[in-house]
């Protein structure tokens, strides 16, 4: 955990990790994009324009899906909305933002849509690999604790650390996963009764040895956010190949009846991701259980809870269906012949 790599000399800044991680996943996407669409762009300036715009988006999507989420947090302290550097970003809340503004830009500029969106959905998994490895530098989106060997341990006074240390009614957890004392580390108590601790360094040398290698050091939890970034990249790969055999046999003037048409690429993703996601959430351990539709009750049964995530990628996964099966039937956009993959 690294939220902060880097103090950049004679000045009182520091480089972020999750922010270095999120400018590194846009130029990534960025060029990938651009290489892919390399063959029906008239101006690559476009796609730079469009991402620009859509990575704006994005950041107030996922900060107002974070403020909408955790209202009560906000009420009373409205200035504390605009706090982004303090945390508080919810991916999904983006992605829908962006995909909107890159759909309304490309009509705009009257461009083939479903081939611009089938290159967008290979970037944007790509840019989640790499922005996931900066929640792991934050310390962010943490895992359930774990026996496995491969567990990490976050360290005191992290959010992981915090969470483990009380009982989270919200999760169906009536008593925290360790007791800490808090008649020896009690920091300040939260309105909502949520204890954190002393900062490190107010500890004794003796608490300081309890809590990063004693008695009352973090749990070993699931790394989740690399399980995430490595599912993003797998996915990434999984739509790039779906993309290209689409790309081939269109070339080949042999176009599938019904898979590998313009814009089920994009379509595709709704579908992996969405049910990526809804299997990860069973390993995070951040995000209060929240029920929606009659799917998420039957999960209320089976596993006694259920996240706003999860609610989230049922519609994600049944969106994802209605459009390959709508884009399985449209008309491919005729253009000019395609020079590349």
């Amino acid at each position: 955990m690294h939220p902060e790599l880097i103090k950049l000399p004679f000045l009182d800044v520091t480089v972020k990790g999750y922010g270095l991680m999120m400018v590194i996943g846009f130029m990534a996407a960025v060029t990938v994009i651009r290489r892919l669409s390399r063959s029906f762009t008239p101006d690559p300036q476009l796609i730079t324009n469009a991402a620009l715009y859509s990575l704006i988006g994005g950041v107030l999507g996922a900060r107002l899906f974070y403020v909408i989420h955790y209202f009560g947090e906000f009420r009373g302290n409205w200035v504390k909305v605009f706090a982004i550097w303090e945390g508080g970003l919810e991916l999904l809340g983006g992605v829908v933002l962006a995909v909107s503004i890159i759909f309304f830009y490309l009509l705009y500029h009257k461009l083939p849509i479903r081939r611009y969106l089938d290159a967008l959905a290979v970037g944007l998994l790509l840019a989640l690999a790499f922005g996931r490895l900066g929640c792991f530098l934050n310390g962010c989106c943490w895992g359930r604790p774990t026996d496995l060997p491969w567990g990490v341990r976050f360290p005191y006074n992290s959010l992981a650390y915090n969470s483990q240390i009380n009982a989270d009614p919200k999760r169906n957890r009536p008593e925290p996963y360790f007791t800490l004392p808090q008649d020896e580390y009690l920091g300040f108590t939260a309105e909502n009764g949520k204890w954190y601790p002393k900062p490190k360094d107010e500890l004794t040398e003796e608490q300081k040895y309890e809590v990063t290698k004693g008695k009352y050091r973090c749990l070993p939890v699931h790394p989740t956010q690399l399980y995430s970034s490595a599912t993003g990249g797998l996915l990434c790969l999984l739509l790039y190949l779906f993309w290209r055999c689409g790309n081939k046999a269109e070339k080949a003037g042999k176009r599938n009846r019904f898979l590998f048409k313009q814009g089920q690429t994009f379509a595709l993703m709704f579908i992996v991701y969405g049910v990526a996601r809804f299997f990860m959430e069973f390993l995070r351990d951040d995000n209060p259980f929240e029920y929606g539709p009659w799917t998420m009750r039957v999960i209320y049964v089976i596993y006694k809870g259920g996240t706003v995530s999860q609610n989230i990628s049922i519609y994600l996964v049944l969106l994802g269906l209605v459009l390959m099966v709508v884009f399985g039937r449209l008309k491919p956009h005729v253009s000019t012949e395609l020079k590349g993959e």
